[in-house]
């Protein structure tokens, strides 16, 4: 693993973890939450398309290596206290959610509850084989 200077900067958590958020560079509009160590990030950093840490599965994961639904990064960027990043990005398919919706955050708080606000672009069954 490389020494980068810029690595050291990150303020990594107690588990060597730091969150990520990834925005349509575009649009502007938040995609999805995530975490990345620092492998994930300097991968990301090196191939240019997003790579991040799964807590669930203790491993590397390669945004769309299932789903084929990749990030393409444009630009990152470290918060005021060094401790989240934000990922501009180009979604490939549209999906950055793998329940087959464009956003994560499709969840909204109505009148006491959450509703699903936002549609299905594809079946999860169809994405995931």
């Amino acid at each position: 693993m490389s020494k980068a200077k810029w690595l050291n900067e990150v303020k990594w958590d107690d588990g060597g973890l730091v969150p990520v958020i990834a925005q349509d560079a575009v649009t502007a509009e938040v995609l999805m939450f995530a975490w990345m160590n620092r492998e994930a990030l300097e991968i990301t950093v090196q191939g240019g398309e997003a790579v991040y840490w799964s807590r669930s599965r203790r491993k590397l994961w390669r945004k769309g290596e299932e789903s084929g639904h990749t990030q393409k990064v444009r630009e990152i960027r470290l918060d005021c206290d060094n401790d989240v990043v934000l990922l501009k990005i180009e979604q490939t398919g549209g999906i950055a959610c793998h329940t087959g919706r464009r956003s994560c955050f499709f969840n909204k708080l109505e009148d006491g509850r959450w509703l699903a606000v936002e549609p299905v672009i594809k079946d999860p069954k169809e994405i995931y084989k």
